[in-house]
C-alpha cells in the first residue's frame, strides 16, 4: 500500500481544475452548489471550522421524484485532501440526476482514523436528515470514495454500530461505489507491514490491532451488507489490487454479487481524475445503481 505519492494528489487535481476552468463553467449551469455547510454544531467540543464542512450539488431541473444521493469522500493518505478539489465530481453527478454531497473530515495527525470515520458518519447523518431540502431522497443514500476515502465509504456501509452512536437506529447507506479504495483491511495490512515505510500508518491508525480491525470494512461484512460497485486500476498499487480482490471474495462468500471491474492501464490517481468526464465507465455503472433517471 505504497501511498507516499498520494500526497501529490491535491496538487495534481488542482492543476487539472485550472486547466479545465472554462469547461467547468458550462457544466456548472445545470447544477446548484451550496457550499461550506457545517454538519457538526459549532458548540460541539470536536468541532473544526475547516473540516466539518460539506458541499451539496443539486440538479437545477426539478425531478419527477426526489433525486438519489451520493456522498463522496475524498482520499489523500488519511493526511491530506479537501472537498474543494472535487467540485468536478459534484457537478458531474448533479448534471446526471443525482444530488451529490462532497465532504471534508478531520485528518491525521490531528486525529486518527476512528475519529475520521465518526466525522464521515456524522456527515451522512446530516445528509439523511436534511437532504430533502435540496431535492434529495434520504431513502436512496449511497457512499462513494477514492483511495482512503473509499475505505471510509465502505466502512460506513458496513459498521452499523457507528451510526447508532449518532442517533440512527438503522444504517442509512444503501450501497457503495469504491474507486481504487485503500484501507479495506488495515488489520491484515498493518500486521504484515510488507512494504518499507509502513510504520507511518501507525500515526493515523494507532498502535492497537483491535482498533485496526474496528476501522476495516472487511471485518464488518455480513449477509445484510448493502451492494457494492468496485473499480480497481489495472496498474494501481499492488496492495490496493490485492485487498480489493480479497474484499470481493469475502462479499461473494457471504452471498453477495458485487460488480467488480479492473480498469486496464489505470494507475491510482487517474482512477479519480477520470471522474471529470461525464461518460466514463464509473458513472455509466453508478447511475443505474443508485436509480438515477436520465
Amino acid at each position: 500500500m505504497r501511498f507516499l505519492f498520494l500526497r501529490l494528489l491535491p496538487a495534481l487535481l488542482g492543476t487539472l481544475l485550472l486547466l479545465a476552468a472554462a469547461t467547468e463553467y458550462s457544466v456548472a449551469r445545470p447544477s446548484r452548489r451550496t457550499a461550506d455547510v457545517a454538519y457538526v454544531p459549532a458548540t460541539d467540543s470536536a468541532y473544526s471550522a475547516k473540516r466539518h464542512l460539506l458541499d451539496v450539488y443539486a440538479p437545477k431541473k426539478p425531478g419527477t421524484r426526489p433525486y438519489p444521493v451520493v456522498v463522496f469522500i475524498h482520499g489523500g493518505n488519511w493526511t491530506s485532501g479537501s472537498k474543494n478539489l472535487y467540485s468536478f465530481v459534484g457537478r458531474r453527478l448533479a448534471k446526471q440526476g443525482v444530488v451529490a454531497v462532497v465532504i471534508n473530515y478531520r485528518l491525521s495527525p490531528d486525529v486518527r482514523v476512528p475519529q475520521m470515520a465518526d466525522d464521515c458518519a456524522r456527515a451522512v447523518v446530516w445528509v439523511r436528515r436534511h437532504i430533502a431540502d435540496y431535492g434529495g431522497d434520504p431513502a436512496r443514500l449511497f457512499t462513494m470514495g477514492h483511495s482512503a476515502g473509499g475505505g471510509l465509504a465502505a466502512l460506513l456501509a458496513t459498521d452499523d454500530a457507528r451510526f447508532r452512536r449518532w442517533g440512527e437506529t438503522t444504517n442509512p447507506v444503501r450501497g457503495v461505489v469504491l474507486d481504487d479504495a485503500a484501507g479495506l483491511d488495515m488489520y491484515d495490512y498493518l500486521k504484515k507491514k510488507a512494504y518499507p515505510g509502513d510504520n507511518q500508518y501507525i500515526v493515523s491508525f494507532g498502535p492497537d490491532p483491535a482498533s485496526w480491525r474496528t476501522v476495516s470494512a472487511r471485518h464488518h461484512l455480513t449477509p445484510q451488507t448493502p451492494p457494492f460497485l468496485i473499480f480497481v486500476g489495472g496498474e494501481t498499487y499492488p496492495s490496493i489490487s490485492s485487498s480489493s480482490a480479497e474484499f470481493r471474495k469475502a462479499l461473494v462468500g457471504l452471498g453477495h454479487t458485487p460488480y467488480y471491474q479492473v480498469q486496464p492501464g489505470k494507475k491510482h490517481i487517474p482512477m479519480v481524475l477520470q471522474l471529470y468526464w461525464q461518460h466514463n465507465i464509473i458513472y455509466q455503472k453508478l447511475l443505474p445503481f443508485v436509480g438515477a433517471e436520465r
